[in-house]
């Protein structure tokens, strides 16, 4: 008996040992844990608390934002009301000015803003962050600063303006914006065509509103058994007596061509297209020429094919015996 007492007492022994043991180790994995966790809280505390310390330092530089846009509202506003109603002044110099001086307004507050949210800030960190000067960076904005530079030289050169109809590289539309990046025209179907300006600069440019005289053109045919002088002289009259035609230029009408099946004549007159449209000029003038050729007996010729066959022996055979 007393054996068995010293047994389960040796036992009871053990397990104390063992639970003691267990618990130290879980404490000081429990106290590890806890540092760990508690060095992290640190950190984000000292994080949060430096964040609510620039809170007031982030609003100000909103605020200097604000008062630079304002600026640069107020600039646009003092240069269109200047340089506006002068007669001298092009309409694209106050674009250049407006963007131009308006996004260097911007920037400056932008830098100003930076440096007082970001403690230590100063523009040159921003320029050597950027890189700006380096190699790879001047490869990879080369086509920007490119774009750029000609969209300034473009309004300032002023070759077409703002309405102009105008076409590049055979891209035709009516020019709604020039900016300093791209040049933006509505085509004649109502798409948007956008060419970046270093295309627009390097490229010939037809401005089709440059002047307000513009000439219509179209060939006719007549044929060979009919009077050349007498088609001449219907369509001479026809452009003579049509209001919307300019008498000078001269309008004329002239033999271009011998072709297979006609004689070509080359109409060529000018209008004015404040008061009509080249495209509606013509128009109106190849459908006054067919009705008045039909009425005076003056052929408009289509390319007409003779077909011949030939059936051999078989084709001799018959006709001998038909005789």
């Amino acid at each position: 008996m007393a054996e068995e007492v010293n047994k389960l007492s040796e036992v009871a022994q053990d397990t104390t040992q063992l639970l003691h043991s267990a618990g130290e180790k879980t404490a000081k994995t429990v106290i590890e844990h806890t540092a760990k966790y508690n060095d992290a809280y640190t950190t984000i505390d000292k994080i949060i608390d430096g964040f609510w310390e620039r809170v007031p330092y982030f609003c100000i530089a909103i605020v200097v934002l604000l008062i630079f846009w304002l600026l640069s509202k107020v600039f646009k506003f003092f240069v269109r009301k200047t340089l506006e109603n002068r007669s001298y002044t092009r309409q694209n110099l106050v674009l250049v000015l407006n963007r131009v001086g308006s996004s260097f307004i911007i920037f400056f507050g932008f830098l100003i803003a930076m440096v007082i949210a970001i403690p230590g800030f100063t523009p040159g960190q921003l320029m050597s962050a950027l890189g700006i000067g380096s190699v790879a960076i001047g490869f990879a904005f080369k086509d920007i600063f490119q774009n750029m530079l000609s969209g300034v030289l473009i309004l300032l050169g002023e070759p077409f303006k703002i309405g102009d109809d105008i076409i590049v590289n055979n891209m035709e539309g009516t020019v709604e914006d020039i900016q300093i990046r791209a040049t933006f025209l509505r085509s004649p179907d109502g798409r948007r065509i956008v060419i970046p300006n270093a295309t627009v600069y390097t490229s010939a440019v037809t401005v089709n509103t440059a002047y307000q005289r513009r000439r219509c053109e179209f060939i006719v045919g007549i044929g060979y058994e009919d009077d050349v002088q007498k088609a001449k002289t219907i369509i001479l009259d026809l452009l003579d007596k049509d209001s919307s035609i300019l008498s000078q230029p001269g309008f004329s009408v002239n033999v271009t061509a011998l072709a297979d099946f006609s004689v070509n004549l080359k109409v060529q007159w000018w209008v004015n297209t404040t008061e009509t449209s080249t495209s509606a000029s013509i128009s109106k003038i190849q459908e006054m020429v067919v009705h008045t050729f039909a009425e005076n007996n003056v052929s408009i010729p289509y390319p007409v094919q003779e077909v011949k066959i030939y059936r051999g022996d078989n084709a001799d055979e018959e006709s001998a015996r038909a005789k």
